[in-house]
């Protein structure tokens, strides 16, 4: 009948809208978090100019880049598993250039690499550390050179979204602006209590260095 017809196509229409939605929502909470990633990143890696003087900026640094690590490893897994999953919107928007594609993977792996080690370090202390400390420094390496093309391939897809979910009519072409951000915030106050927290095991490599 040509009215059931309609009808459902018009549900249809509603339900690719609001999947189509869901992944511009997915897409501009990795941008925010990853612009968030990248002031903190260069932080991080001002302390390591000197890391001897400046050890407890390092380490608190280091500390409150976990969540949102964990944050931008999530949403971009999701994304992952959604389009090999075979979701028809995130077919639509379509993956990420090849270079990148196989270069993530590589970048979690290392990024979780750096993160572990530079926490078991500070758990540890210096007496157990020279093979953590070799990892740590390996990994460091390796990941500098895959972040560098990583950012370089995503930096302006970050600049386009980033800034959407702070703008009020960016904020009304998608709903969930205010979850996002908030989910953002929530990552950087963990971080930074966890900072908090653990900054105190760092005395040993103070009292080292």
């Amino acid at each position: 009948m040509p009215g059931v017809d309609e009808g459902t196509r018009t549900r249809a229409s509603r339900a690719a809208r609001r999947a189509d939605a869901g992944v511009e929502g997915n897409a501009r909470l990795t941008a925010v978090n990853a612009a968030l990633l990248l002031v903190l990143l260069a932080a991080e890696g001002v302390t390591i100019l000197g890391v001897r003087r400046m050890l407890t900026l390092h380490v608190f640094i280091g500390m409150v880049l976990i969540p949102p690590v964990m944050l931008k490893v999530g949403s971009t897994g999701w994304r992952f598993i959604r389009y090999y999953a075979g979701a028809p919107a995130y077919q639509r928007k379509g993956p990420p250039p090849i270079l990148l594609r196989l270069l993530g993977p590589v970048v979690v792996i290392l990024t979780l690499v750096l993160l572990a080690s530079g926490v078991a370090l500070v758990l540890v202390g210096p007496p157990q550390a020279r093979m953590l400390l070799l990892v740590h420094k390996a990994s460091f390496i390796l990941w500098l050179g895959a972040m560098a093309v990583h950012v370089l391939g995503h930096l302006a897809e970050v600049a386009r979204l980033a800034p959407r979910d702070w703008l009020r009519r960016g904020r009304r072409d998608v709903t969930g602006a205010s979850a996002r951000l908030w989910l953002v915030t929530a990552g950087m106050v963990a971080g930074a209590m966890l900072g908090a927290v653990l900054i105190s095991w760092a005395s040993p490599w103070l009292a080292a260095r």
